[in-house]
């Protein structure tokens, strides 16, 4: 014999139908709640909340083009300072790339050189980050170590202090981009602290020229004996190498580093600061290059990401950005430089 269906309790009804729409209330709240925790970095490179505490980043969305403007492409900038100078700051400040994709990152001194570089470092920050017109996030470090060279250009150049001083640089700009490199970022630019002048238009000119590495000539203000103001060669880390030195540096024990710019050891090598042809400071044409200087450096962030950093020890007996040049290289990247293409720094 069939059993007959009974029809609903009203009360089962009720409850079930509070149930459903609990469920679905909770359903839509946390997936509102979701998409507004991920912010800008979903729009960036698709970052996705997994969790409170738990994303999920795509690097193959992390774009570094020629077009870094148009595409939104993140930019972190990199400074190690041992001087504050107001001329950098100002410079910073007239760049045309849009604020709100640049990340600024600085690191000073242990001791009280940093302490009296923090003041100040600060208070120019703290006055752009609270206008309207602020950058994406800026990020202050402090050393675990103090510097053990002078600062005055005689004392910073001397070939007696040039390890020494340059494997400190470099654990400075290590510290500074293990630290600050994230998900988001497409591009690294690393702007030495004395670099005071440069093209406005300075990082769309860099990275519209879509390399690995990109250093452009460094030069130097100065006016003549007769009173004229002239510019002249100043950094002599990007050159191209040659037989010489790759020879000399065949006899040197493992821990001696090839230095460029020193009349007793003389290498040879091409140097991108005698390649200049152009007067007009911000030509295009490039140049492959073995070595590179680090007063602006653009490095595209896959480079950092697959491994390549700054040596503070002997590599292949180069060291600091020449090392990160040579290693770069042996990542499968290429270097390049523009000898059209100036920067200034500060003369004392």
């Amino acid at each position: 014999m069939a059993r007959t269906s009974k029809a609903p309790r009203p009360f089962t009804t009720l409850m079930s139908t509070i149930v459903g729409l609990a469920f679905l209330w909770f359903f839509i709240r946390s997936s509102s709640s979701g998409s507004s925790r991920a912010g800008p970095l979903l729009k960036l490179n698709t970052g996705v909340p997994v969790s409170n505490t738990i994303k999920r980043y795509n690097l193959n969305a992390v774009s570094s083009t020629s077009h870094a403007l148009e595409n939104k492409e993140r930019v972190l900038i990199l400074t190690p300072v041992v001087k504050f100078y107001d001329e950098y700051w100002k410079n910073l400040l007239k760049l045309t790339y849009p604020r709100e994709l640049l990340d600024i990152g600085f690191i000073v001194p242990k001791g009280s050189r940093g302490n009296a570089v923090l003041m100040s470092l600060e208070k120019a920050v703290q006055k752009v980050q609270t206008s309207r017109n602020k950058f994406a996030s800026v990020t202050i470090l402090k050393q675990d170590f103090d510097t053990s060279t002078g600062q005055t250009e005689r004392e910073r150049h001397a070939k007696d202090v040039q390890k020494q001083r340059r494997s400190e640089l470099a654990m400075a700009r290590n510290q500074l981009l293990i630290s600050l490199l994230g998900p988001a970022t497409s591009w690294v630019l690393h702007l030495d602290a004395d670099i005071t002048e440069t093209p406005i238009s300075l990082i769309e000119d860099l990275t519209a020229q879509n390399k690995d590495v990109l250093v452009p000539n460094c030069y130097q203000r100065y006016t003549t004996d007769e009173g004229s103001a002239a510019v002249r060669p100043y950094d002599y880390n990007s050159w191209r190498d040659s037989p010489t030195a790759l020879d000399m540096a065949k006899t040197m024990g493992k821990d001696e580093v090839l230095l460029e710019g020193y009349a007793d050891m003389a290498t040879y090598r091409t140097l991108m600061a005698y390649m200049r042809t152009d007067d007009n400071f911000t030509g295009t044409r490039l140049e492959e290059l073995d070595g590179v200087g680090g007063t602006a450096l653009l490095v595209r962030a896959d480079v950092h990401r697959d491994g390549g950093f700054f040596p503070s020890f002997a590599y292949e007996h180069l060291i600091e950005t020449e090392g990160f040049a040579r290693m770069s290289q042996r990542l499968g990247y290429k270097c390049w430089g523009m000898p059209d293409y100036l920067v200034f720094h500060h003369n004392e």
